[in-house]
Formats: C-alpha cells, sequence, structure tokens
C-alpha cells in the first residue's frame, strides 16, 4: 500500500475490488483495458483507488474525480504508474518461478 498527498493531506491508496467496480462504472471499461499512454483512464484509475482504499480505512475523501484531477500533480501520477507496474512485475516474475519444475 502506498499513500499519496493532495494539496497537502495524505491518502491511503491501493487497487482493491472496489476501485475496479468503481472504474468500471465511471467508464464503463475494465481496469486491464488500460493503455499505458492514456491519462484520462490512469487518472481515473488513481481516483477510484484512493476513494475506494480511503473508504475502506475510514479516511474521509469526499474528491470528485475532477477536482482530484485538478489538484493531481503529474509527478504523482507517474510515482503511481510507476508503482503499478513494479507490483506487476513482481507478480508475474513469481508466478514464472512457481510454474518452472524444480
Amino acid at each position: 500500500m502506498m499513500t499519496i498527498k493532495i494539496n497537502g493531506k495524505e491518502y491511503p491508496c491501493r487497487v482493491t475490488m472496489g476501485a475496479m467496480l468503481r472504474f468500471k462504472r465511471e467508464t464503463g471499461k475494465d481496469a486491464s483495458q488500460i493503455g499505458e499512454g492514456d491519462v484520462a483512464d490512469l487518472v481515473t484509475f488513481l481516483w477510484c483507488c484512493m476513494a475506494s482504499a480511503s473508504k475502506a480505512d475510514g479516511v474521509e475523501f469526499g474528491m470528485g474525480l475532477m477536482d482530484f484531477a485538478d489538484l493531481l500533480e503529474p509527478d504523482t501520477l507517474t510515482q503511481f504508474t510507476n508503482e503499478m507496474g513494479a507490483a506487476g512485475d513482481e507478480k508475474k516474475t513469481a508466478l514464472r518461478q512457481a510454474q518452472e519444475p524444480q
């Protein structure tokens, strides 16, 4: 889990089932369909991850998507996408290693 600072306040951020459902409802697409360079979908998914993690952790979030986007710094989005990519690479490596004959 990571935390992200928006407008001087830190919020929890992680991928949850709620985040994936929020993204689907917001965009009509599955999170697996997010393109690497699709800034709108990446911002939306980050918002969904933060809203869901905040709700799960009992942290008041209360920002709509556009308010969130207005306050989001590009470096924060880059950090999020890098963290998600690294986590995905680790899972792929672990799965490959588990499937290799011993």
